[in-house]
């Protein structure tokens, strides 16, 4: 499967971010010795499922790599612009191509191992859109100061995971609720009026499961879902804060100190003693008698 790397983000004066970025992409934020969409990018190029990687938004001027196939275009200005134009070249490259792996440049965290994970389950089925959420005490044990937004639900609280998938015809329909809820991704309550005010009734007075909302927001757009539950926080740790990019400084930190080898600690030198003389005793000369004649 390809992937779509969206990496178009460039923080303004008002956003919190602005002071560490100072004009600059925020995927090439440094994190741990590191641009940010690098740690993405090196998880990609070591999933097995993964092919090609298409980063939108940089240049191969910006330095970062993959081991897959890379490809770069140009930021087309608006998130779903990007993904659109993210898949014409993911089909472009790929005729075949059925789906597509679409990953925020933000999530420095996320595995190789994560990403094969998700590409397996995901393939169990054949819907259109597989949608990861994060229930909040997954997130909160591995990341507790990461002051995520929450889903209020009736069976649990749940962030949303920054790494989806999805069939590339949805990129030619219902672009117009795309273009909505992509608007809306942050907040949530404003996504559910997209879909309906029973479906924002249902979320804020939290009468609607998960399952509930899935398949209402399928019945609203025509489309086949499915809702991704995840039992690892990383797909679903986003860096759209100062503290949040600090926490993930901090963790991949500890990350590259864990990978490194040790090194051997050398053995002390033996302290040469010295030897001792041996001194050999002088052997006494003995007297022969002389023999008479």
């Amino acid at each position: 499967m390809d992937a779509i790397v969206t990496a178009g983000g460039i923080p303004q004066p008002n956003d919190p971010l602005y002071l560490y970025s100072k004009g600059e992409s925020k995927a090439l934020l440094d994190v741990a010795g590191k641009p940010m969409i690098q740690w993405v990018l090196d998880a990609l190029g070591g999933a097995k499922n993964v092919d090609n990687v298409i980063v939108i938004g940089l240049t191969p001027k910006s330095g970062v790599t993959c081991k897959k196939p890379l490809y770069f275009l140009a930021n087309e200005g608006r998130m779903l612009a990007n993904i659109v134009a993210g898949v014409n070249k993911v089909r472009e490259v790929n005729g075949n191509a059925q789906y597509v792996l679409i990953v925020s440049s933000d999530i420095p965290a996320v595995t190789s191992q994560q990403i094969d994970w998700l590409i397996n389950t995901c393939m169990e089925t054949k819907d259109d859109l597989y949608y990861g959420v994060c229930p909040r005490e997954v997130m909160e044990a591995r990341f507790p100061e990461s002051r995520r937004t929450y889903t209020k639900l009736k069976d649990m609280q749940v962030c949303g995971a920054d790494m989806n998938i999805a069939h590339v015809r949805l990129a030619r329909e219902h672009l117009d609720v795309w273009e909505a809820l992509i608007a809306n991704r942050k907040n949530p309550a404003a996504q559910a009026k997209v879909m309906g005010w029973g479906t924002l009734f249902l979320l804020l007075t939290r009468q609607a499961t998960l399952q509930d909302f899935v398949e209402r927001v399928s019945r609203r757009i025509g489309i086949k879902g499915r809702a991704i539950l995840w039992k690892e926080a990383e797909p679903c740790m986003d860096v759209d804060k100062p503290h949040q990019l600090e926490m993930m400084r901090a963790d991949l930190a500890k990350r590259n100190r864990a990978a490194s080898p040790k090194k051997m600690k050398k053995p002390a030198p033996k302290k040469k003693t010295a030897k001792k003389k041996v001194v050999k005793k002088p052997v006494a000369k003995t007297k022969t008698k002389k023999k008479r004649r």
